[in-house]
């Protein structure tokens, strides 16, 4: 009998990324508990997440107004051929309108309020003359028949109060929050943005700008996760490089973990003897276990000493495709924040081939004609094939070659 450990899959068996991803979102639920909102003006709330339903207070637009500048009228009053109106005083943007009398044309501003009575507009250039009059008594337009409701913005007709405006768990990107700025709301209820301390590991890890000695290399990691986290809307903690002494480790994690909400850290997840992270976590409820997954296999998660951990491979293309697997989607998920990736289909410019036992992740460049790419091979080291990139694409488990002009999924970075 195959036994099940506690965060429930089979031991000796590699996870599914689909089920890596649901114990990541099980971690991570108390990020979204109702003491981490707050209330932000709309000036501050770009890239968070929306705590609840936002009902609309008013409906858009107000009121009935015109989609053009011409002449408002009561469709009843000009024939199929056409014919002269008297000129009505004009109703600009903003200002109330008198009610419309029968045989008269309002010269009409875009987005200006639709006089009582009338029912459509005539833009200007359809007028003749094809420029405004001024009102008066000998100021007459000759106009073409409109169908009652032409170019006139119904009241409600973008969405009526009382609908719903946005749901709870959306991205608030600009359009979301020019839409509740039109419905006057100042300020807006999202999740608090969650603090990540990130901590790099490895004797062999230098800092970039400092020598390098034989057998070193410069951590890329740190700022590579870094900036991927702090543009998915993290506040991130940079702890520097870890040695390879569990207990350093332990102790750096204890001093700079303070108010961290997630711990983050990247290298000593493997199988190998000298793994410091698997060594810090000894005493810990941490899980080291393998993905089915290329390139991000080995990964670990659970708490040190209450706060959530995730523990990242140590290749660069590795932790980075570990954050977009399970990180970023799992705070989406959570919190509404960071937006998720957007996928798409897209055709393969050459054949590729996939261990079929695994989800394999590949670096690409979308192209304009609709196909990608792939740069770079299968390793988790190449960064100068990540930085040409803009798609990471999907080989699902179960697949293990494609040709050219098969359709793949990928995600847009």
């Amino acid at each position: 009998m195959t036994s099940t450990n506690p965060h429930g899959h089979q031991k000796g068996r590699a996870r599914s990324t689909a089920s890596h991803l649901a114990a990541v979102t099980e971690l991570l639920r108390p990020l979204r508990g109702s003491a981490r909102t707050e209330l932000l003006p709309l000036s501050s709330a770009l890239g968070r997440g929306l705590v609840e339903d936002v009902t609309a207070p008013v409906s858009l637009p107000p009121f009935a107004n015109s989609q053009m500048d011409g002449y408002a009228i009561r469709s009843s009053d000009v024939p199929d051929g056409g014919t002269d109106l008297r000129v009505a005083a004009p109703v600009p943007a903003g200002a109330g309108a008198a009610t419309l009398e029968a045989g008269t044309a309002a010269p009409i501003m875009t987005g200006a309020m639709i006089p009582e009575g009338a029912d459509a507009v005539v833009p200007i250039e359809r007028a003749s003359p094809d420029h405004f009059l001024p009102a008066g008594d000998a100021a007459r337009v000759k106009l073409p028949a409109a169908a009652p409701g032409t170019y006139v913005r119904v009241a409600g007709s973008d969405i009526a109060a009382g609908e719903q405006a946005l749901a709870a768990g959306t991205f608030l990107g600009p359009a979301q929050l020019g839409l509740l700025a039109a419905l006057g709301l100042p300020e807006v209820t999202v999740y608090q943005a969650p603090a990540v301390l990130l901590v790099t590991t490895g004797d062999e890890v230098v800092e970039p700008g400092r020598d390098l000695p034989a057998g070193k290399i410069y951590d890329s990691n740190g700022t590579l996760l870094e900036a991927a986290m702090t543009q998915a809307g993290l506040r991130v903690l940079r702890a520097g490089i870890s040695t390879d002494n569990p207990e350093e480790l332990r102790t750096l994690l204890r001093s700079q973990g303070a108010g961290a909400d997630l711990i983050v850290t990247t290298g000593g997840v493997s199988q190998g003897a000298y793994e410091v992270v698997r060594q810090a976590m000894a005493d810990q409820p941490v899980e080291f276990l393998h993905v089915a997954m290329q390139p991000g296999g080995p990964q670990g998660i659970g708490t040190f000493e209450g706060t959530p951990f995730l523990g990242f491979p140590g290749n660069p293309v590795s932790c980075l495709v570990s954050f977009e697997m399970f990180l970023r989607p799992a705070l989406s998920q959570l919190l509404g924040a960071p937006a998720a990736r957007l996928p798409v289909r897209a055709r393969l410019g050459h054949p590729l081939t996939s261990p079929e036992h695994k989800h394999q992740v590949r670096r690409g460049r979308l192209r304009p004609d609709g196909t990608v790419q792939l740069e770079g091979g299968e390793s988790s080291h190449l960064m100068h094939a990540l930085a040409g990139s803009n798609v990471l694409v999907h080989v699902p488990e179960g697949v293990a070659a494609l040709g050219t002009g098969d359709e793949v999924e990928v995600w847009m970075l």
